[in-house]
């Protein structure tokens, strides 16, 4: 390279991009001589706006020239919530100490941050315009004289010749037709059908059982009388329905669906011929009116031509503005061109992107269940009141859950009903003596009363994958009495009903009054909650009777082997006790009202003052990633689930039988400590309480529990939060004798055990096994460890020698604190960091390397919180560029598992909506941006990782939409976008994204093979990258960047090289404002230069494609591309027509003058196809132009100059078309005549050449072979737009410097077009239908690839 080009001297490192790109041109081609496409340096776009200003401004069409003010801006979004009111508690954030609690509560509680582009509709392919339609409002009918012999022919070859014969005739299945059956009820019988035409040219469809006429019909359809003959699947396979006037239908069915095609062909023809004869009636009705006017038409034209002849001077103004009026006239209703195309037509949105969606709270199949009555056989009259009925004769009270039968689990909280009557409720507070948190409050919960919420019998569940394994379980306990035989015993009896409900109400109203505030197991139902894997709800299904439960089969795991043993027919093991349950499930309805989440915040819509009110049950999710999504709601529960306690061996208690547990929350360990009042309560108790109580298994010192504590966390856990588990000896005697003291003395502490929240700064929710102390010293928390109950030094006696003898298992549902040690300890070392800590060296880049062991499900839960404060520390990092560079390295991995997942919709919608590059810390820090290119420039240079490398190229698409927003939050923010664009971004800025630029090319050019996915993907992210800084930066230097990327290709690169080079045309190419980017203007030239150069706006010349620079970098692709194989040819001129279909429709451009500037911008299209005039036309086209005479059209094709920079673009073409004559004229030869006489395949005409390519060069012959009929009418349509839409004068400028030769050659491409698109007539278009079946499908499609949408 002889001179550095003027753009990298404005860089630190000159020569940088020839360099490399000669590096690559040797490794891709080795020993290969190629011509290349010459590179043109684009101009300086910011300095000749600024120059040419007055010239832009006062030009009519400045629209065209100007970009839009204020064309990217900034929205603040209000989150969408559906309560009421926000999760997030009000003093949430004041709480809060943690760094890692702070960010998510600042993520649930902050708005949504949108860059919005103003044009961004505009910025994609033709099909996201925002037109109403793309096809012609309305084409009127024509009927041309070359169809009519061939609708005579059809009716009667197709139909029939002779009149009363046969037409067709098979088996067919005709339904009965009876109106007290429904349509998919209807009959089907087997039938023989006859479809005949009769004498007087009607048609008749006649059935007989069997094929012979002989016998009597069995039914008839006039054809005359239909008018419809559609399919209709939904009734029967293969099945079509024959419509009448009088809207009657005849149901048929054929045995095969080739069958059917054929009856639907043939039947179809018939009422369309039937039709046709009703309208031709109506037309001869008007034909006399039609033809006086064309006579009276005829007659004015003849006036016309005398006036022509005619010298008088008013007489020659009046045929002028005639005819100026017909030429108006002849314009109107004229349709778009492009309407016409076959895809247009088709409108195929496959390729489009789906709109990205803010963040939402998971949506699962959801149901409601609705408890209404639950009764046994015992019933006494105890209310005063004859109107409320007999009722149970002691309290019961249910808790309803969801287990999965496929899964092993429990898949759902536990919905606790009290459907008691207040006479039966009465019973438990008889005698009962209120607790220290008090009797239920009167206040108000988020703004409704607490009233509202102490009976809820609705609930409302949620499955993430449902299936028929799902049950629904109702758990039933009563008030602790004594053993579950015992109590179950009556009512399981047959005696006299009146007398033993009496007795055992007695005895329960002593029970409530003594024990009210102790449960224990009764019994247990279960149904199916689905028919189907799809989700429909089994609402017709029933509960199982009432199970006894067995005392030992209480844990979760015991009823689902119970479940399991329900669904075998074999169910005489269980006992049941006699019951009626009445518990509906059904959807949830549109306007479903008054529910309220698990937390108990109202949801919309909510009525207050209503009382039946519904309430959320949570969702025990799977811990598997793909039923996991990003938290967007504040929620900090904790289920603790008490599991067993062995006391069979202990010694220390001398009654320890009736063992009830008791579990508080307590943030201190302290003598004088007391519970947190934070434990949901059961119905009819507080909604918060300070303590809970497991159900009671009778004279059993190893019992098991199954119940569920359901605990509101605090904002802010310390070390001293700690679940504190009290273990009580009830008594369960009943003596009416004893004394106040006697009955005072109802349970008796027999042992204590505890478990710290906490284990190094965050929850372990793990089953524990823990001691039971017989006492509780102060501080006990300080004995947890194993060393420290050996020390003797402490207060504390152990039973049974400390063994694990209690087992409890928790869960964490919080979305504000994390269970992985990784993130924890993450975000811990950022705020000691954050905090004034003295950094370690090495010490971040441990913990960020450590974020790759990960969960993927905590991953997904936290994305937006982690992926903030991976953006926050690389912002605000120093200058160790190893945190930078590990820190992407982690953002990397994070994108690659969202993607392994299928989950990569939330990166789009963390992009779009959640992430905000933050300014650093320190005053002289990188933005975001700055930093992020230089540590994937660092990433894509480094040789050892290929892996790493392999995952930034696929999914760069991340990493380019962050810089494009951090970029555009920049300008906006820090007001740089009122600046001139060179000041806008620093010079160091534009360095680091030109390094990554020549990173990225070896990785696309030289290892495409290698990695194809990869490679294409970063093409594609590339060029929508580019197209963004073309809104951002300085368009001069994104030019730049455009041509040295596009000049790392060359002409003979591989098919898919030259594949990515025109899907990143096509992307830059759609940016919103390309028409202002090609400048369409007149460009001022010296005077000596205009007579030199005459063409110069008007052919592929260098200075053409340097001020026009995109569409001239376009057009030479393209027209070096027509020289090669079909596959290639075939994606240019997709690209091409594409991007004239958007400029037809952009409803921004409409007006003609509009139109014809747009047109002038592809003026040199005609050079390149005069160029390929002898490809585009065949012998057939040639021999239907009657213009000139046969010698003439063999010479034509020939006698097109062609300018040495046209010539100079295609590689190698007198190889195959002839040689050059020293004056640009072609010699014409015998091979490229025949050439032309040869029909090509219609689907490919190159194949034989595709077979001797090579597997990754292509011959360095170039394939001047004839174009197929696709491409010709292809390129002949963007012909035809352009001339349509191109204003006169430029036209005839264009043609006024043609030799009289030359625009007999232009003359021709017009009579080739008129070959092409003349109608043929039907016959001839059924029968090519015939020939080429399929022909119009295309193999290629230029669109992005799906993994980059």
């Amino acid at each position: 390279m002889s001179e550095v080009r003027k753009f990298t001297k404005r860089l630190s490192k000159p020569g940088t991009a020839a360099e490399l790109r000669q590096s690559v041109s040797e490794a891709v081609r080795s020993s290969f001589v190629l011509e290349k496409t010459k590179v043109v340096e684009p101009l300086d776009y910011e300095n000749v706006i600024l120059q040419r200003r007055v010239q832009i401004y006062s030009d009519p069409l400045r629209d065209l020239l100007i970009f839009p003010i204020e064309d990217v801006s900034i929205s603040i979004i209000s989150r969408q919530r559906r309560t009421v009111q926000s999760t997030v508690p009000e003093d949430a954030l004041k709480k809060a100490q943690s760094l890692f609690v702070k960010e998510c509560i600042k993520t649930y509680s902050s708005d949504w941050f949108v860059v919005n582009y103003k044009y961004e509709e505009y910025s994609g392919d033709f099909r996201m315009l925002p037109c109403k339609s793309f096809r012609p409002d309305k084409i009127p009918s024509h009927v041309f004289e070359i169809d009519e012999d061939f609708e005579k022919d059809e009716d009667s070859s197709s139909l029939c010749s002779q009149k009363g014969g046969v037409i067709k005739q098979g088996w067919l299945h005709k339904a009965n037709v009876n109106s007290t059956i429904t349509v998919t009820m209807k009959v089907f019988k087997r039938r023989y059908f006859y479809l005949s035409q009769l004498t007087d040219g009607s048609y008749i469809l006649n059935s007989y059982k069997d094929e012979k006429i002989s016998k009597e019909s069995k039914g008839c359809i006039f054809l005359d009388a239909c008018n419809d003959v559609v399919q209709c699947p939904k009734m029967r396979r293969y099945a079509f329905e024959l419509k009448t006037i009088d809207k009657y239908s005849h149901y048929l069915a054929a045995e095969t669906e080739q069958e059917m095609e054929e009856w639907l062909v043939t039947l179809r023809k018939i009422i369309q011929s039937n039709t046709e004869s009703l309208v031709q009636e109506k037309k001869d009705a008007v034909e006399s009116v039609q033809d006086d006017e064309s006579s009276t038409q005829g007659k004015s034209e003849n006036i016309l031509e005398s006036l022509e002849r005619s010298m008088h001077p008013e007489l020659m103004k009046y045929g002028r503005e005639t005819d100026q009026l017909n030429k108006l006239s002849r314009n109107d209703g004229r349709q778009n061109i492009f309407s016409f195309d076959p895809e247009v037509q088709r409108l195929d949105f496959s390729g489009i992107e789906p709109d990205v969606k803010p963040f939402e709270e998971k949506c699962s199949r959801r149901f409601v269940v609705c408890c209404q009555d639950f009764s046994l056989n015992l019933l006494a009259q105890l209310s005063d009141r004859a109107e409320e009925g007999p009722t149970n004769v002691e309290p019961f009270f249910l808790s309803l859950a969801l287990f999965d039968l496929k899964s092993n689990c429990k898949i759902s909280a536990d919905l606790h009903v009290d459907l008691n009557p207040p006479c039966v409720r009465d019973m438990l507070q008889e005698g009962s003596e209120p607790r220290a948190e008090g009797a239920p409050g009167q206040g108000l919960v988020h703004g409704v009363p607490e009233s509202c919420l102490r009976y809820i019998k609705r609930g409302v569940f949620s499955v993430t994958n449902p299936h028929t394994e799902i049950f629904l379980v109702a758990r039933v306990e009563k008030v602790l009495q004594g053993s579950i035989a015992h109590c179950a015993e009556p009512y399981m009896k047959n005696s006299d009903p009146g007398k033993t409900a009496q007795k055992v109400h007695k005895v329960a109203k002593q029970v409530c009054s003594r024990l009210g505030q102790y449960r224990m197991p009764f019994g247990w139902a279960a149904r199916p909650v689905f028919k189907d894997s799809q989700g429909t709800l089994d609402a017709d299904g029933k509960f199982s009777p009432l199970y006894k439960q067995d005392s030992g089969k209480l844990s979760n795991e015991d009823m689902l082997k119970l479940l399991a043993e329900y669904k075998k027919p074999e169910k005489t093991k269980l006992q049941v006790i006699p019951a009626q349950l009445n518990i509906i499930i059904k959807d949830i309805p549109l306007d479903f009202t008054n529910c309220f989440t698990a937390s108990y915040i109202p949801i919309k819509p909510f009525e207050k003052g209503c009382e039946d009110v519904a309430v959320e049950v949570e969702e025990l999710v799977p811990e598997v990633a793909k039923y996991c999504y990003p938290f967007t709601v504040y929620k900090n529960h904790l289920y603790v689930y008490p599991l067993h306690l062995k006391y069979e061996n202990q010694k220390v208690f001398a009654k320890a039988r009736n063992i009830a547990v008791c579990v508080e929350f307590r943030d201190s360990d302290e003598a004088d400590a007391r519970p947190l009042k934070c434990i949901y309560g059961k119905p009819g108790g507080p909604l918060l309480t300070t303590h809970a109580y497991a159900a009671v298994l009778h004279h059993n010192q190893s019992p098991e529990f199954y119940d569920e504590i359901k605990i509101e966390l605090p904002i802010h856990l310390h070390q001293k939060h700690h679940l504190l588990f009290t273990f009580y000896h009830v008594s369960c005697e009943i003596n009416t004798k004893a004394t106040s003291k006697k009955q005072d003395t109802v349970e008796t502490q027999v042992g204590f055990s505890w478990v710290p929240l906490l284990k190094d700064g965050r929850v372990v929710p793990l089953e524990r096994q823990l001691p039971v102390s017989c006492s509780l010293p102060p501080g006990y928390l300080g004995l947890a460890d194993s060393d420290s109950r050996k020390q003797p030094s402490m207060d504390a006696k152990w039973v049974d020698g400390a063994k694990p003898l209690f087992k409890i298992r928790i869960h964490l549902d919080s979305t504000i604190y994390t269970q992985d040690m990784h993130l924890h300890k993450f975000f811990h070392y950022c705020q000691l960091v954050q905090a004034g800590a003295k950094e370690v060296p090495g010490e971040l880049v441990k913990y960020l390397k450590c974020l790759h062991a990960m969960e993927i499900q905590v991953m997904i839960q936290f994305l937006p919180v982690i992926l903030m404060q991976l953006f926050r520390v690389l912002t605000n990092v120093t200058q160790e560029d190893e945190v930078a560079v590990n820190c992407t390295m982690v953002l990397l991995h994070i994108v690659s598992k969202c993607h392994e997942e299928g989950l990569d919709h939330y990166l789009r919608s963390f992009l779009k909506y959640v992430f905000r590059a933050e300014k650093p810390s320190a005053k002289q820090a990188k933005m975001t941006h700055e930093i992020l290119v230089l540590s994937m420039a660092t990433i894509l240079k480094q040789s050892a990782d290929f892996l790493a490398i392999n995952k930034l190229l696929k999914y760069s698409w991340f990493f380019f939409e962050a810089l494009a927003k951090s970029m555009a939050m920049y300008l906006l923010e820090e007001n740089k976008i009122k600046l001139p664009r060179g000041q806008r971004f620093p010079e160091s800025y534009q360095h680091a994204l030109h390094s990554l630029l020549l990173a990225i090319i070896p990785h696309v050019t030289i290892r495409y093979n290698e990695i194809p996915e990869e490679s294409r993907n970063v093409n594609f992210s590339l060029a929508n990258f580019l197209k963004r800084c073309l809104t951002f930066m300085d368009r001069g230097f994104v030019f730049n960047l455009i041509n040295d990327y596009i000049s790392g290709f060359s002409p003979k690169d591989p098919k898919l090289l030259v594949e990515y080079k025109f899907e990143f045309l096509q992307t830059i190419c759609n940016h919103e404002h390309y028409i202002p980017l090609n400048l369409p203007m007149t460009f001022s030239k010296p005077k000596l230069q205009r007579v030199q150069d005459t063409n110069l706006e008007y052919s592929l010349t260098d200075e053409y494609c340097r001020h026009h620079f995109l569409v001239g970098m376009l057009l030479r692709e393209a027209s070096v591309a027509l020289q090669d194989n079909y596959d290639i040819r075939y994606t240019a001129i997709s690209v091409l027509k594409n991007l004239l279909i958007k400029h037809a429709f952009d409803n921004r451009y409409q007006h003609k003058n509009q139109q014809a500037k747009i047109a002038q911008l592809y003026l040199p299209l005609f050079g390149v196809l005069l160029e390929n005039l002898q490809r585009v036309a065949g012998p057939e086209a040639l021999s239907s132009c009657p213009a000139s005479s046969p010698a003439s059209r063999d010479e034509f094709i020939c006698s097109f100059p062609s300018p040495s920079s046209r010539s100079s673009l295609v590689a190698d073409k007198d190889t195959a078309c002839g040689a050059a004559l020293p004056n640009g004229h072609s010699i014409k030869r015998e091979d490229s005549k025949g050439s032309l006489n040869s029909e090509g395949a219609t689907s490919s005409p190159d194949q034989s050449e595709n077979q001797i390519r090579r597997s990754s060069m292509r011959s360095s012959v170039s394939h001047c072979s004839r174009l197929d009929q696709f491409e010709i009418r292809t390129l002949l349509m963007c012909y035809l737009y352009i001339v349509k839409m191109i204003s006169e004068d430029t036209l005839l400028a264009y043609w006024n410097k043609f030799s009289p030769q030359e625009l007999i050659n232009v003359l021709m491409l017009l009579e080739v077009c008129l070959f092409h698109f003349r109608y043929v007539g039907k016959r001839n278009i059924a029968s090519s239908c015939m020939r080429s079946p399929g022909s119009g499908e295309r193999r290629l499609a230029v669109s992005p690839p799906a993994s980059c949408r």
